[in-house]
């Protein structure tokens, strides 16, 4: 099992933490950053998933990730509550510490990241929205929000070329990842999970079963040459059909 740690903020809120309101919202203060301000309440929540750890193979992410040293203050606050752990004899289990590639920075310097954590989960639905600078929830700006665009395609690539050479495994979350059409890119870029709800599983593993992972190289090289999420949509429908 995975678990995303604390992610409020944005488009996601609680009235118990009377958060302030905030011109922008996504680029406020949220997610991580509440965590490693509020540390009393993140290492609750650290050590409740410390003790839950023995019961079977957890691993957790940490959301909206921006620095290494962010990773560097949870890892010390993980250590802290495995000494409380020790003290009070409470038994517990290490896990995979794995952050989410949302901000365009982590995955442009992955491979510096890379060397601090297991694994990657890369959140497709706010890296899109940082990479070409719209608010997701903007109807208006919606024909800009579009997950075939080249420039986003080139960023999963580079995190995942990066991971795999760090030697750790990546995941792909968000509306992007039970994509069909996006399939064949995702078997070229050799990605090793994609998270999406239980409804689309069975689709996607039949599509999975009918792809060619052979040509998917070749496909992939056309793919990140188009210039347009427009040209790339058609390619990959014909590519489909």
């Amino acid at each position: 099992m995975v678990i995303r740690t604390f992610d409020i903020g944005g488009d996601k809120q609680v009235d118990y933490l009377a958060l302030e309101p905030e011109m922008n919202p996504f680029l406020g203060y949220r997610a991580i950053r509440i965590s490693l301000d509020r540390v009393e309440m993140f290492k609750d929540q650290l050590r409740a998933l410390l003790m839950a750890s023995v019961y079977g193979n957890l691993k957790v992410m940490f959301p909206m990730i921006s620095t290494i040293s962010e990773i560097k203050s949870i890892k010390a606050l993980i250590e802290g509550v495995k000494g409380e752990l020790d003290f009070k004899e409470i038994p517990y289990k290490s896990f995979e510490i794995g952050i989410m590639v949302e901000v365009p920075v982590v995955a442009v310097e992955a491979e510096k990241f890379a060397k601090h954590v297991d694994f990657f989960s890369i959140g497709t639905n706010d890296l899109l929205q940082y990479t070409v600078a719209v608010d997701r929830m903007s109807e208006k700006l919606s024909h800009l929000y579009n997950w075939y665009h080249p420039g986003l395609l080139q960023m999963i690539q580079n995190v995942v070329s990066a991971a795999h050479k760090n030697g750790i495994w990546v995941g792909i979350c968000g509306e992007a990842a039970s994509d069909p059409l996006l399939l064949p890119v995702y078997v070229a870029m050799n990605v090793d999970e994609l998270s999406m709800s239980g409804s689309k599983i069975a689709e996607l593993k039949w599509r999975l079963s009918q792809i060619d992972s052979k040509e998917c190289g070749i496909h992939l090289e056309q793919v990140l040459e188009k210039e347009t999420a427009e040209e790339v949509v058609a390619y990959l429908t014909n590519l489909s059909s």
